[in-house]
């Protein structure tokens, strides 16, 4: 009797362990444009939530529900930027922080960009200013902004319309004079053209019958190699998608020409794993460095659409033998995956931890 107990207290202790080394998606059951930066041994973590801004501070993404979280920033009543706040990127730069997201007065033809400063290199400190509206020369529709450095230059990417008028979002991009300011005009690099790119009819009396999107753009390098992962085709679809841009330039990545755009999508809806539209994402390390991962948005069933029901998951990625980013297939709710790798001192200390 002692023996089966003694047995049935380790398998118990194996199976809690095990289990704390591996997680399902999602990690919320809501949350659309799912971002996080990694600093410092913490992940800071953020997603749409329309009217204000949240961090969230956590060593394991996975395990969001039971991580620190603070209201940043509310918007302000009656402003060009009081409404439909989306996609929140938070970037340490120069030992400063910044968040980057767009919004508008309650009506979607004036979205633009916007940015916030908090001097502090711990972002729970201090406070985040509000530095006002980041545009290019040309100021038009945008939304989705992702900032990030090249070659020790700063660069901005994001969606935007060509005109004054909805009907089709393409990715422009920009150098930076600084963390708050655009250097000069937008270049288009991409546009939907291909058919996966083009699912996008709508029904209601505000929007044209059809919208072409390219959005979301997110940077991605390894060994030299550039690329951009945009989201294609409406979120309203089940289609929505994530396609790839590939740098084949030099230094200049203001040169259209050098991106090319990959004929089919690298990571689409799965009936087979129940997982549906798929995109909005962004990309992160593992905390030893040498895993690279992906966080998206995605619904559990057909139909839902851009509404809450969006809900953020993270899975590993790989790179094929062309040094290629390879997304695979989202897994369904059902498949445990491994936590991100660690470093070696934190698995010492993990264990330490578990003798006590």
């Amino acid at each position: 009797m002692k023996k089966i107990s003694i047995l049935f207290l380790l398998l118990f202790v194996s199976t809690t362990f095990a289990q704390q080394k591996t997680f399902t998606n999602p990690i919320l059951p809501s949350g659309a444009d799912p971002y996080s930066t990694y600093y410092k041994g913490y992940y800071y973590y953020t997603n749409t939530l329309q009217n204000r801004l949240v961090l969230w501070k956590t060593k394991d993404l996975s395990d969001l529900k039971n991580a620190e979280s603070k209201v940043i920033w509310q918007a302000p009543k009656g402003t060009d930027y009081s409404a439909d706040i989306w996609a929140p990127e938070f970037h340490i730069i120069n030992g400063k922080w910044y968040c980057y997201f767009a919004a508008d007065n309650g009506d979607n033809n004036t979205h633009r960009m916007y940015v916030l400063e908090n001097k502090s290199s711990e972002p729970f400190r201090g406070s985040f200013e509000f530095k006002g509206k980041i545009a290019a020369k040309t100021d038009k529709w945008a939304i989705d902004g992702n900032i990030f450095e090249h070659k020790k230059q700063l660069y901005m990417i994001w969606a935007g319309w060509e005109g004054d008028t909805n009907g089709q979002q393409n990715i422009y991009i920009a150098k930076m004079k600084n963390p708050l300011e655009i250097e000069g005009d937008r270049v288009m690099i991409s546009a939907p053209t291909n058919d996966w790119e083009t699912h996008g009819a709508l029904h209601d009396d505000i929007n044209p019958a059809q919208v072409n999107v390219n959005e979301g753009p997110q940077f991605l390098s390894r060994n030299g190699k550039v690329f951009i992962v945009f989201s294609a085709s409406g979120c309203w679809t089940d289609f929505y998608a994530l396609g790839l841009l590939t740098f084949n330039g030099d230094d200049n990545l203001l040169d259209a020409s050098a991106w090319k755009k990959a004929p089919e999508p690298i990571f689409k809806q799965s009936d087979k794993n129940k997982v549906y539209a798929p995109g909005h994402n962004s990309f992160f390390k593992s905390p030893d460095g040498k895993e690279d991962w992906i966080l998206y948005h995605a619904n559990s069933n057909p139909g839902e659409g851009c509404g809450n029901k969006r809900s953020p998951r993270m899975q590993k990625i790989n790179w094929d033998a062309n040094g290629f980013p390879v997304l695979g297939e989202p897994v369904n709710e059902e498949t445990r995956l491994a936590l991100p790798s660690k470093k070696r001192i934190e698995k010492r200390k993990e264990r330490i931890e578990n003798r006590e």
